[in-house]
Parts: structure tokens; C-alpha cells; sequence
């Protein structure tokens, strides 16, 4: 295996739970699938729709996400939004999010050696 192929499984790895995380925060306000692949992507968040439907139906069905179809426009759309379990879900994993980025950049600067903490 490459180191190309090794580290692209690493970071698909990475990736797929911090779309959850994304996703959750996103839909706070009401979107459908198609804007959340929007913009997610143009936050850097590189998702396909067959990974990113899948997804929306399972947080649904954990009860994070509530929908419903909106059919005043030309085409139904299927609207999604964070429950407040969503809401609170998605901000212990922001907050976990935050504690491991610290953990992983102590670990990465041992004590006194970070020059972020020089400020």
C-alpha cells in the first residue's frame, strides 16, 4: 500500500465523523440535502450525496434530525432540522471536538514548548 492510499484512508477515517458534527450544526437552521452538500463543501467539508443522504435518514431515525416535506415550490423538497437532542449532541461533540484538538497540540507541544501559549 502507498503512502498516498494509506493516508487517504486516514483522513477518509477522519472525515466521516466530522460530518455528523457538521451536518448537526448546519441544520440547526431548516435545510435540505442538497444545501447541506453546499455548504458543507464550501466550508472544505468534501461529501457525496450517496454518503450524505444515508446520513440524514440515520440521524433521523437516532431522533437528531426532525423533516418535512415542503411542497409549495415546483419540486418537493424534503426539509431537515436539529431536534433538541440534535442540538445538544452536536455541541458535546463540538466540545469534544475542542478537548481533543488541545490534547492532540499538547501532545504535539509538551509543556512550555507550544509557542501558541507565548502570546
Amino acid at each position: 500500500m502507498t503512502m498516498d492510499a494509506t493516508l487517504s484512508g486516514h483522513l477518509q477515517e477522519l472525515r466521516r465523523g466530522t460530518v455528523v458534527v457538521a451536518s448537526l450544526t448546519v441544520l440547526r437552521e431548516a435545510g435540505y440535502g442538497y444545501s447541506l452538500l453546499e455548504t458543507l463543501s464550501a466550508a472544505g467539508f468534501e461529501v457525496e450525496a450517496n454518503t450524505l443522504y444515508p446520513l440524514l435518514r440515520r440521524l433521523e431515525t437516532q431522533g437528531l434530525l426532525t423533516s418535512e416535506w415542503n411542497t409549495e415550490e415546483a419540486r418537493p423538497r424534503k426539509f431537515y432540522r436539529t431536534t433538541e437532542q440534535g442540538d445538544a449532541i452536536a455541541a458535546a461533540l463540538r466540545d469534544e471536538w475542542a478537548r481533543l484538538d488541545k490534547a492532540i497540540g499538547d501532545l504535539d507541544h509538551p509543556a512550555g514548548t507550544d509557542p501558541r501559549s507565548e502570546q
